[in-house]
């Protein structure tokens, strides 16, 4: 036999063993290099990243402040203007020409006032150019005049009419309602000079008296917050937006408007459905973690957009006239990797050309080193083929030539170790011939062993067939036996009765009389035919009896064919049924069928009856346990029941369910159930055969399965799955 440490797929050649580990401590340097190289600058990306989102965050942040300022800064002039009489809110023409000023001066897109009255007025730039004034009375329709002005703010012309209401209108009512400065609900429109988006800052106004006389307002166009994010350096490679807290978007700094049209009609557009990839994904990744609400300070991390790293800041934005928005900032991480993806390549290109010298190298060294090792293997391998007479010659490398020597010296005494081998190689052969006799012999013990249990199973398993059966057949039998006597009495006296009436008729003598008075032949009339009723029914549970050890065994039938199982099921109640009827000490074990629409099964009928019968009489076992330990009336309260379901699986198996509501099985004893010899019940009660035997019949014999579910304390359901059409040759 050839060694196995000679296999040559087993080892490696010394001169990859030489190399390689110096190859790999080369590139784990310089890789440790370049990775270390790698970290440090990632680490100053993430540095110069937050470094620029906080400057753009202070740069946004100052521009909010400055540009929402002058709405409410404006609206508390005017707001003083009035209450010291300095505006006077009825005078239209003086007002509308202030306001007309106003707009001139400062970067809004309307300023107005809505009286009590309903009344208002106001000076609009909705299309960012042309400034118009709007002045209405209280009560519509077309109570809305919409002029034209000129160069010094004088009317010129009606451009439009439209209605208008007031109190219907969220930028009157809210500051109204809130009674202090505030900013209303962004508002929405689409004008004939385009769509419109503003936020409007509103508050009170009062007389000199302190009389409220209604509100002023104050809008700007969110477009325009739009236009200065644009113009931010990170815009060229990031992205800046403004959102509220429910997600909506306000501004952005793309090219997308945050808002679209709906059949003519301005809808706010949510950022979660952005055409922007970026906006979307951090809206999305917002509203998973429920974070617009709980956001309360600057938060950052990091998010996967388009296969590209993102560094993301979110900042709450707020002001004391109650705009609580979120300011977000994300910056690619790819603006900042150039450098370091180019001293990566550098890495790599000094990382191959260092693996390269040191490859070379140490092919040389190697070749030097292994030249005498491999006239050690030769010699080897020649010894390996029988011829032990090998000696090497000296090198010149020190450790070489010792090993040269210790070569030498192993194999004068190899050679003598071999002989003596031989010698004990005999020895062991006869001593193994001689334990392998002993263990054939054992083997076939085991088998003959093996074979009478099963023969014994099978015989316990007779054995109760047969008390069943002589159980059931004695009682009809006693019962006709009983009866047959009287009807034989009873057939005398009326044949008696008979022979009278044909002497004495048709004028019945007095002994006719007497004798029909004796035997009652009203009451024999009577009970004659219930007699042989009852016998009949006596002889029918006979033939049924029969039938069912017939179906039972399948004694008189091929021993592979399709059959009903139902039949076969019902036959192996009928045998059990003296142990499922009531007895003095415990009541009736209740048998509930749910029988499915099962078509004729291929299968070893009277096999497929044992696992039946081992199935039944195991589940009656674990209920007697039970009722063991309860009085007649627990037993009656809680009834023993065994419960049989049959069904078809994928139109192609069958599955035979049997469940009981027994002492159960616990988890240990379910994993050994099958094994054979194995069995729960006291000595004497079982082999431990039955459900091995089942197992096999199943399993083995029919293709199938064979699954025992439990729970200890609760019941066990044996589950039963074998094919409905059974090829034979496939089964082993």
């Amino acid at each position: 036999m050839k060694n196995h440490y000679f296999s040559k797929g087993k080892a490696f050649p010394l001169q990859i063993v030489l190399v390689v580990p110096f190859l790999i401590q080369i590139f784990g340097a310089v890789s440790l290099v370049g990775y270390l190289s790698f970290k440090n600058g990632q680490r100053a990306v993430n540095d110069l990243a937050e470094q620029v989102i906080d400057r753009t965050r202070n740069v946004v942040d100052e521009h909010l402040k400055s540009y929402l300022s002058v709405p409410q800064t404006l609206n508390q002039l005017n707001a003083d203007a009035i209450h010291r009489g300095i505006l006077n809110v009825r005078d239209r023409q003086t007002l509308g020409k202030y306001f007309w000023d106003q707009m001139h001066a400062y970067d809004l897109t309307y300023i107005g006032i809505g009286l009590t009255t309903g009344e208002g007025l106001g000076a609009a730039r909705y299309d960012g150019k042309t400034i118009t004034i709007d002045d209405w009375t209280a009560k519509p329709p077309n109570n809305v005049y919409t002029y034209a002005t000129n160069d010094q703010g004088d009317r010129t012309q009606i451009n439009a009419r439209w209605d208008w209401e007031n109190s219907q209108e969220s930028w009157y009512t809210q500051p109204i309602a809130a009674g202090k400065p505030i900013w209303g609900k962004i508002i929405t429109a689409n004008f004939p000079t385009g769509p419109y988006i503003a936020a409007s800052a509103s508050r009170r106004i009062y007389d000199s008296q302190n009389r409220l006389l209604g509100m002023i307002a104050c809008d700007i166009h969110l477009l325009k917050l739009g236009d200065f994010l644009r113009n931010l350096d990170i815009s060229q490679s990031g992205q800046v937006f403004l959102l509220e807290r429910d997600g909506t978007l306000i501004a952005t700094s793309g090219t997308e408007k945050p808002f679209t049209l709906v059949n003519q009609k301005v809808k706010r557009l949510q950022g979660s459905d952005s055409s922007d990839p970026i906006i979307q994904k951090v809206v999305r990744h917002l509203q998973t973690f429920k974070w617009f609400d709980s956001i309360t300070q600057d938060t950052d991390f990091q998010l996967e957009i388009q296969g590209k790293r993102h560094f993301v800041d979110v900042v709450p934005w707020r002001d004391k006239y109650g705009l609580n928005w979120l300011l977000v900032v994300t910056v690619p991480e790819n603006t900042f990797m150039a450098q370091i993806n180019a001293n990566t390549q550098t890495t790599l290109i000094l990382c191959f050309g260092a693996l390269v010298v040191a490859s070379v190298m140490g092919v040389f060294t190697s070749h030097w080193i292994i030249r005498p090792i491999l006239r050690l293997n030769w010699a080897s391998e020649a010894m390996a083929s029988g011829n032990l007479n090998q000696t090497v010659k000296i090198s010149s490398i020190r450790e070489l030539n010792t090993l040269s020597n210790s070569f030498n010296h192993m194999a004068g005494q190899l050679h003598e170790s071999f002989t003596a081998l031989e010698k004990s190689k005999e020895e062991l052969e006869d001593r193994v011939e001689e334990r392998t006799t002993e263990l054939k012999n054992a083997l076939e013990e085991l088998r003959r062993t093996q074979s009478q249990v099963i023969q014994s199973e099978k015989m316990s398993s007779l054995g109760q067939l047969v008390a069943g059966v002589a159980h059931e057949i004695n009682n009809p039998v006693n019962f006709i036996h009983g009866n047959l006597t009287h009807v034989q009495e009873y057939t005398q006296d009326l044949s008696t009765l008979v022979q009278l009436y044909q002497q004495y008729n048709p004028n019945p003598a007095s002994e006719i009389q007497i004798a029909v008075e004796n035997m009652d032949l009203e009451f024999l009339q009577e009970d004659l035919p219930k007699m042989l009723s009852s016998m009949k029914v006596g002889t029918d549970r006979i033939r049924q009896i029969v039938l069912s050890l017939r179906n039972f065994s399948r004694t008189d039938e091929a021993e592979f064919k399709s059959v009903d199982i139902h039949e076969g099921i019902d036959s192996t109640l009928m045998i059990l049924q003296h142990r499922l009827k009531a007895k003095p000490e415990q009541p009736e074990i209740e048998v509930l069928k749910d029988y499915g629409n099962v078509p004729l099964v291929e299968c070893y009928a009277g096999q497929l009856n044992q696992v039946f019968m081992n199935i039944l009489v195991n589940a009656i076992d674990a209920l007697e346990e039970s009722n063991g330990k309860l009085t007649y009336q627990e037993i009656k309260d809680n009834p023993s029941r065994i419960r049989i379901r049959t069904s078809v699986v994928n139109s192609t198996w069958l599955e035979v369910a049997i469940a009981d509501n027994g002492v159960g099985i616990s988890k240990e004893f379910q994993q050994r159930i099958f094994d054979p010899f194995f069995t729960t019940k006291p000595i004497g009660k079982g082999t431990g055969m039955g459900m091995s035997i089942s197992y096999q019949i199943v399993t083995q014999k029919h293709g199938g399965k064979l699954e025992c579910l439990s729970t200890a304390g609760e019941g066990t359901e044996f589950i039963i799955q074998v094919p409905l059409q059974l090829e034979v040759d496939e089964v082993v």
